[in-house]
C-alpha cells in the first residue's frame, strides 16, 4: 500500500472543495455501510453470544503519543480526547511553542471515527512532531510568528490483525489557518499498519501525505515514519521512533530526519499521560524537540 501510494503523483494545488469531497465521500461510505450492516443484522434469537475486547481495545490507545498515529480507531459510541505541547529548538531562529494539540475523537462504529481538533503555534517555524498531525508551512523564518489551525477528518479501519495479516487504518483529515498569516488549506491522507506482539509489544508503521504552501510556494510532503511500542511493566511503557519529512515540488526542495524515544505512564484504562523527545538527524532538522501530553477516553 505504502509504495503504490508513494507513487501517486498527486497535484500540490489540491483546493478546499476537493478535500471537502474526499471527506463527503467517506461519510457517503460510512452510511451506506451502516444501512448495509442493519440490513444484514440478525434477531435476537439468532445473535451470538459476544465476544471479548481485544487485549490492545481493553485499555486507551492514542494517537498523540508517538509520531506515528495508531493503526486502531475509537469503539462505537466512545470519545478519545487528545491533547499536548511541543517545545522545538530550531537550529535557526526563535524556537518554536506548540499547544494544545487537542484532538477529539468519536467512535460512530468499529470501522469509523470522527476527527476535530485545534492547536496554536509561535515561533520562527511551524511544528512538525505534533502529535495531531497539523503540518502548515515548511521552513524557517527569520521572524516570530502566530497561527492557529483547525482540523478535521476521519478514520476508517481497514483490517484487523490476524496472524501475518497487520491492523490498518486510514487516516483522511483536512487541516485549516484560523488565525495567521497564512491561509492555505491543506489535505492529509495517511495510511497505518501495526502488529501487536504476544509480549505486549506493538510496531506501528505510517506513510503520511500532505499538501502544503507558504509565500506563494505550493508543495507535497511525504512523511514516513515507524515506532516500537514495549511494556515497562504493568502501567508504563517506552518507545523507539524514528520519522522524516520530505518536500515534493518545492522550489528549493529539503528533508529532515528524527529519532525519538517516548515514555508512556497508564493512569488508569482510561486516562494516559506521557512525554516524547527527539533529535534531527541532519543540518535541516532543528535540533531537539519536547512534547508532554494526555489522552481521556469517555
Amino acid at each position: 500500500m505504502f509504495l503504490a501510494l508513494w507513487k501517486i503523483r498527486v497535484s500540490s494545488n489540491v483546493s478546499s472543495s476537493l478535500l471537502c469531497k474526499l471527506i463527503g465521500l467517506c461519510l457517503l461510505s460510512f452510511v451506506a455501510e451502516v444501512g448495509f450492516a442493519q440490513q444484514e443484522q440478525p434477531s435476537d434469537t439468532m445473535r451470538s453470544a459476544p465476544t471479548e475486547l481485544e487485549p490492545e481495545e481493553d485499555e486507551i490507545v492514542t494517537d498523540r503519543d508517538s509520531f506515528t498515529p495508531s493503526a486502531q480507531t475509537v469503539s462505537k459510541g466512545r470519545t478519545i480526547l487528545e491533547a499536548s505541547y511541543s517545545f522545538i529548538d530550531n537550529r535557526a531562529g526563535y524556537e518554536t511553542h506548540s499547544f494544545p494539540e487537542i484532538l477529539w475523537r468519536y467512535g460512530l462504529n468499529e470501522k469509523w471515527e470522527l476527527r476535530l481538533g485545534w492547536n496554536y503555534e509561535i515561533g520562527a517555524e511551524n511544528s512538525i512532531v505534533s502529535g495531531n498531525g497539523t503540518i502548515a508551512e515548511f521552513g524557517s523564518e527569520s521572524e516570530v510568528e502566530q497561527a492557529s489551525r483547525l482540523l478535521f477528518g476521519v478514520k476508517r479501519s481497514l483490517t484487523r490483525q490476524e496472524g501475518i495479516l497487520p491492523h490498518s487504518a486510514i487516516i483522511i483529515q483536512g487541516s485549516t489557518p484560523t488565525s495567521g498569516e497564512n491561509n492555505f488549506t491543506s489535505l492529509a491522507i495517511v495510511p497505518v499498519t501495526g502488529w501487536r506482539f504476544q509480549n505486549g509489544w506493538t510496531w506501528d508503521s505510517a506513510l503520511r501525505f500532505s499538501t502544503s504552501g507558504g509565500d506563494g510556494d505550493t508543495f507535497n510532503l511525504w512523511d514516513p515514519s515507524t515506532v516500537l511500542k514495549f511494556p515497562l511493566g504493568e502501567r508504563f511503557q517506552g518507545h523507539v521512533e524514528y520519522f522524516g519529512i520530505r518536500t515534493q515540488g518545492r522550489e528549493v526542495e529539503t528533508s529532515q530526519h528524527f529519532v525519538s524515544p517516548g515514555l508512556h505512564y497508564l493512569v488508569s484504562r482510561d486516562f494516559e499521560v506521557g512525554w516524547r523527545s527527539g533529535w534531527g538527524l541532519n543540518d535541516s532538522s532543528p535540533n531537539f524537540f519536547f512534547n508532554f501530553g494526555l489522552g481521556k477516553r469517555f
